[in-house]
């Protein structure tokens, strides 16, 4: 496996989310590979946590690519999202559900379950994905993948932002959380 160099966030959210699928989310000695993304496009993106401006809870959003934005909800789960494009443009790609591959328990298959299973929680929040411990990674041989588009989940307050096909997943994966 071969980290991704901080180049890879530092781009257009859309094409990060795609390419994202099929890549390796290590935490420690838990692998898993991503099979499911939502884009959130920045401020403008009225599902965006970032629409509500920079907090205290958004501003590794707004701060520079390549590390973890995880948020607690429902009082119960914890959600990674990964920061991507330039600092100040507070945009980030949720990641939605992965296939275990060494050392995961449990569900993967739904953000909060993910970081369950991966052991996520807000202790990782701004940490850098070019660090030893947590980081995201290319497999060495990579497959072609058929990427599905749809709508994002649970958004349907965010009016026309809530139909755009801004989640991306591997077509047939079982571990996907909503087909």
């Amino acid at each position: 496996m071969r980290k991704l160099p901080r180049s890879f966030y530092d781009r257009d959210t859309i094409a990060v989310a795609r390419e994202l699928l099929g890549k390796y989310l290590v935490h420690g000695e838990r692998v898993g590979r991503i099979v499911e993304v939502e884009a959130y496009l920045g401020p403008h993106d009225l599902a965006a946590h970032s629409a509500r401006g920079l907090t205290e809870r958004t501003k590794v959003m707004f701060g520079p690519p390549g590390h973890a934005y995880v948020y607690f909800i429902y009082g119960m789960y914890h959600c990674m999202n990964v920061v991507t494009e330039r600092e100040g443009h507070a945009s980030a790609v949720l990641l939605r559900a992965i296939e275990p591959v060494r050392n995961v328990g449990g569900r993967t298959c739904g953000p909060g379950l993910l970081c369950r299973a991966l052991h996520i929680d807000r202790r990782l929040n701004a940490h850098d994905l070019l660090s030893d411990d947590f980081y995201i990674a290319a497999p060495t041989k990579a497959g072609p993948v058929v990427i599905v588009e749809r709508p994002r989940v649970g958004v349907d307050y965010a009016r026309h932002w809530a139909k755009r096909h801004l989640r991306f997943y591997i077509k047939g994966n079982p571990f996907v959380s909503r087909p």
